[in-house]
């Protein structure tokens, strides 16, 4: 009895934000969502540790060469507690031309974790000589390798740092569009008003990919990598602030009214404090839903820029760019890990879809 009055204790004397978190702890999709992007986020922020090569390390010889398997038991010298994995013998067929490749169970590569390799530059800041794994005699291709005998595995983990840093920094600019030009319509109304909704009605009615397309024909090709970067997210963000000022709007028309903003106005405020401390805190909840949901839609906006060639471009590698490498089909049929970007997209878009429904529930005060 005591402990429950205690948990009746701590609901009545809980903010906003412990109430929702509170909440979001029982939704099991939600916390599967968070770990798994807590992994990938590891993944960008240490690409260059973990990924064993450079982006374009290659090995010509390993070209399309298919995943490497990781064994513990080799038929010869019997069981390894040190995971390895076996060289390639490669064949060629002259029928077709492809390459065949097939396990050479005569070189035996063991794979070493915190191995000593080449200095790199963690950041582009510290120096290290560390990787997270790899191999000191041959390559490891876990995931295969591409047309030009480079380690697919190395490139994604390096494009998951581009390509979520597009879903954060681009979702930022977004918000703050979105909040500044969505408060100023739904707070004073009127002509601002109607300027505002026609511009977001304008930009609404503009087909998306010819759009994309146009400005990224402007992009002066002898641009470099990180000024396409930015020019990509503005592009994503200028398309997308219209749907979160529509419904911070939309918020804003129905609390503007209320007691506490009344108070507000009588004890003096300033309209851009009300706006900033009384308004925008009533909509945080919605906000932060409205903005996990719209993450996965700047991911799949540059991925899509990206695969059809108008967004970024190598040597800068994103989840976009490494799929414009599997555009043709055939390359497909024949060599199908090619495609695993893919999946990485589809398992991030699915896990925020998982906490954005999370904090929904959460938030929503008649759910419990």
């Amino acid at each position: 009895m005591r402990k429950n009055n205690n948990i009746e204790e701590e609901i009545y004397l809980a903010s906003q934000w412990q109430l929702i978190m509170r909440k979001f702890r029982h939704h099991r999709l939600a916390l599967v969502g968070v770990c798994v992007l807590a992994i990938f986020a590891f993944m960008g922020i240490f690409c260059e540790f973990i990924a064993p090569y450079d982006t374009e390390f290659r090995m010509a010889s390993y070209r399309n060469a298919p995943p490497q398997k990781i064994h513990f038991y080799d038929k010869k010298t019997g069981f390894h507690l040190r995971p390895f994995v076996y060289g390639w013998k490669m064949e060629r067929d002259f029928e077709t031309g492809r390459r065949i490749y097939t396990p050479d169970e005569t070189k035996i590569y063991p794979i070493y974790f915190f191995i000593r390799t080449e200095t790199y530059k963690l950041w582009k800041i510290i120096p290290m000589n560390i990787k997270l794994f790899g191999v000191k005699e041959g390559v490891i291709y876990i995931l295969g390798a591409d047309d030009l005998g480079r380690d697919l595995f190395s490139r994604l983990v390096y494009a998951t740092r581009i390509s979520l840093s597009v879903g954060l920094v681009g979702i930022a600019l977004t918000f703050v569009l979105g909040c500044i030009l969505g408060g100023i319509s739904g707070y004073y109304g009127g002509t601002v008003d109607m300027i505002i909704q026609r511009s977001i009605e304008f930009l609404q009615s503009i087909p998306t990919i010819p759009l994309w397309m146009g400005l990224a024909a402007a992009l002066p090709p002898k641009w470099p990598p990180l000024k396409t970067y930015f020019f990509i997210l503005l592009i994503l963000s200028l398309i997308n602030w219209v749907y979160l000022a529509r419904v911070v709007r939309g918020r804003l028309l129905a609390v503007r009214e209320e007691d506490f903003v009344m108070a507000a106005k009588v004890a003096g405020a300033s309209e851009a404090w009300i706006i900033r401390k009384h308004l925008i805190p009533s909509l945080t909840s919605y906000l932060i839903v409205n903005i996990t949901l719209s993450v996965p839609g700047m991911i799949l906006g540059e991925t899509a820029l990206s695969f059809l060639g108008i967004g970024l471009q190598p040597p800068v590698v994103s989840w976009g760019v490494l799929l414009k490498d599997a555009q043709d089909l055939q390359k497909v049929a024949l060599y199908p890990w090619q495609l695993v970007p893919a999946v990485f997209v589809f398992i991030t878009v699915l896990c925020l879809n998982f906490v954005g429904d999370g904090l929904r529930d959460a938030a929503d005060p008649y759910k419990m």
